[in-house]
């Protein structure tokens, strides 16, 4: 049974996602602050849901805190919807931001697709629709062809693949591509990048544009 860890300070609300997702068949902990969380932590859970708002402090401060100890993915539910917010929270890792007030079945959505992806992170071949890519043979696939990518653009396309279904502020996907002999890659090659690597996957629709915060690898809408 997948363990989830809860932190909202709301009791109705705490209440409500918590029901929910148990008749979903998750295994839900829930706790109201900063200091019940780090003491419940680590503790075996699959992923945290978290709370901006803390009566013992901010929730990015909770998430820093568990990205530096953890590899636990993190979903931050909040009534924050500014794109400096929901980019601050993905700067540092969290791996979805989702915006009160949400449709409980959003939510299972979104879980599922973290959970996904972290699966997926640890696996030879990951794909995405008819795309795929060998992390072993460092090859990509595009409906039975393989594609000729840069170095660079393979590895945009990897943190991407990495990364399905999850937004991805460009500064922490410069951050990623930094490449192995400190070269810096700078905000207009990341562009350029993206656009190639779009024209070589045939312009598909792959590759999502974030308004005002990045990019997400998705499944052909």
């Amino acid at each position: 049974m997948t363990k989830l860890l809860l932190i909202e300070d709301d009791d109705a609300i705490s209440f409500g996602i918590s029901s929910a997702l148990k008749k979903k068949g998750y295994q839900v902990t829930a706790c109201s602050s900063m200091e019940q969380a780090k003491g419940l932590l680590p503790g075996g859970y699959q992923l945290i849901l978290l709370d901006l708002n803390l009566p013992d402090g901010s929730g990015y401060e909770l998430c820093r805190w568990v990205k530096q100890r953890m590899d636990t993915p993190v979903i931050f539910l909040t009534v924050r919807d500014e794109v400096r917010d929901i980019t601050k929270g993905l700067d540092m890792g969290a791996d979805d931001y989702i915006t009160k007030p949400f449709n409980i079945s959003v939510l299972e959505s979104r879980i599922g697709a973290v959970l996904r992806r972290v699966l997926s992170h640890r696996e030879a071949i990951l794909s995405c629709g008819t795309l795929s890519l060998d992390r072993e043979r460092m090859q990509a696939v595009l409906e039975g062809e393989e594609i000729g990518l840069t170095a660079l653009e393979y590895r945009l396309l990897l943190v991407l693949m990495e990364n399905k279904g999850r937004t991805l502020p460009r500064r922490l996907i410069l951050e990623k591509l930094w490449d192995a002999e400190g070269n810096f890659v700078n905000d207009n090659t990341l562009t350029v990048t993206v656009k190639r690597l779009r024209e070589k996957l045939g312009n598909t629709e792959y590759i999502v544009t974030v308004r005002g915060i990045g990019y997400r690898l998705e499944e052909n809408r």
